[in-house]
């Protein structure tokens, strides 16, 4: 095995399928570190989270946020007339802040001598690699590594497959031409909560469809339940606890019953309905039971240096599961190319990693929920603190929200965080540094915050915590 490791007998050092987040920066690391790279993508550069998924979503949800600025535009002593939403002009954009990203990780990849392959990848062998381009043509190349970042996909649910016009995805939901009259959102996840709010904000009628007892129920109970009340305020109707059952599609559109324990069915109906329960990874068509590499729930099994139990094959981001992130993939490109280089890191903890919700007001969080923390047998203090005490929150005119902060009773280490309010996903960047490094509530409310500032209210958060 060892011989069959020596320079000069594979193609390239490292071939990397796909290039998403994980993807390009993997191969990028790769090829800074003085390895031959080989970067195999079926689509466009920048994979599902520059083309289909991150970057324009949150094109579009700023187009909105502009939008429902503007009613309250008045009282700043600005006065706007007429305003309406033009749809197609925001998806245009959106895909042209998508077109510059992904040329820009095309050119990043040329100038570090990364070779791009357009294709699909298949892996034939221990270490070889097919790519069969659109036009049927094939080439073939050896590897001794390979990292698989092939993302994932919307999961479909039986009888409820999209059709692209009256049952879509979030990817059809991001270039439709006009918005819907009305929308049926299944899943209050993060993507459905995105989307539904962007399209509350178009104009149309929302109505999100939860099984669970709460929309984002990974979250902290008392902000998934602050954002359920916000969104009923904007006009956004939720059903939780809820099923959509006995759907059928029409010339009208989609007609389903809901049904809730307790309750009567309820019949229901729209124009359209976003199917927004859950990513699958992309792992079928790829050789690896045949290489090996061992798949189960429909994602790769790693170590956590993401290496599978085939020693020079791993696998990153949304494919080998956990959180789907983009932020996670790239940390997990890190860790594959370190192990691949000899220099391992260590592996990641997932109570380390932000989760973001860009509506408005947006969710952002790291670590443990209070009640998590509780399961885990920590005793726990809480601090919070509201957006509706900060100067800079009156100053610009956002005061919903709040900031809570769980810590470990006895040490006061910080164990999570979570935010509800404008401006979220930009704070979220100081919690997780206070969780990577481990601080004390001690640490957060003496650290000296810009006044005024958002970001005071974290200050004051770990001050209540402390009771002072």
């Amino acid at each position: 095995m060892q011989e069959q490791r020596e320079s000069g007998l594979y193609d390239v050092d490292v071939a990397v399928i796909g290039s998403g987040p994980g993807g390009y920066e993997a191969a990028l690391r790769a090829a800074r570190s003085g390895m031959k790279v080989v970067l195999v993508e079926k689509a466009a550069p920048g994979g599902v989270c520059v083309n289909w998924g991150c970057i324009p979503t949150k094109a579009l949800l700023r187009s909105a946020d502009l939008f429902d600025e503007l009613p309250k535009a008045g009282v700043y002593g600005v006065h706007v007339e007429h305003a309406s939403f033009d749809l197609a002009q925001a998806v245009k954009r959106s895909r042209n802040v998508v077109l510059k990203l992904s040329k820009g990780i095309e050119f990043m990849l040329r100038k570090a001598c990364v070779e791009y392959r357009q294709g699909e990848a298949r892996l034939s062998g221990e270490h070889g690699i097919s790519v069969t381009r659109q036009d049927a043509s094939a080439s073939a190349f050896s590897a001794r590594h390979i990292i698989i970042a092939t993302g994932g996909r919307s999961r479909e649910l039986p009888g409820l497959k999209p059709d692209g016009r009256r049952i879509i995805t979030s990817r059809e939901a991001l270039a439709l031409k006009e918005a819907p009259r009305s929308m049926l959102v299944l899943g209050g996840g993060a993507i459905g909560v995105e989307m539904a709010w962007f399209y509350a904000k178009a104009g149309t009628k929302v109505t999100i469809v939860e099984m669970m007892p709460r929309i984002l129920p990974l979250e902290e109970t008392e902000i998934s339940e602050a954002l359920s009340r916000s969104f009923e305020k904007a006009g956004i109707e939720i059903l939780t606890g809820a099923r959509l059952q006995e759907v059928v599609c029409g010339d009208e559109g989609v007609q389903g019953v809901i049904t809730r324990e307790g309750e009567e069915p309820r019949p229901v109906k729209a124009d359209c309905l976003l199917v927004a329960v859950g990513v699958a990874g992309n792992a079928e068509g790829l050789g690896l039971e045949e290489a090996g590499v061992e798949i189960s729930g429909g994602f790769i099994l790693t170590d956590a240096q993401c290496r599978t139990r085939v020693p020079h094959i791993y696998a990153i981001g949304d494919v080998r599961g956990g959180m789907l992130l983009a932020h996670k993939a790239s940390a997990e490109a890190a860790i594959a190319v370190a192990s691949i280089a000899g220099k391992p890191l260590p592996g990641l903890d997932e109570t380390k990693i932000p989760r973001c919700v860009y509506a408005e007001p947006a969710v952002a969080s790291v670590g443990l929920t209070e009640a998590q923390a509780a399961a885990a047998g920590y005793r726990v203090i809480t601090g919070r603190s509201m957006f509706a005490a900060s100067g800079k929150a009156n100053a610009y005119g956002h005061l919903e929200g709040l900031v809570k902060l769980v810590f470990d009773a006895g040490n006061h280490r910080l164990l999570g965080a979570h935010i509800l309010g404008h401006g979220a996903v930009e704070l979220v960047g100081e919690i997780a540094l206070a969780r990577h490094l481990e601080a004390t509530a001690e640490d957060m409310a003496y650290a000296v915050h810009a006044h005024p500032t958002l970001s005071e209210t974290i200050r004051e958060a770990a001050e209540h915590a402390l009771g002072q």
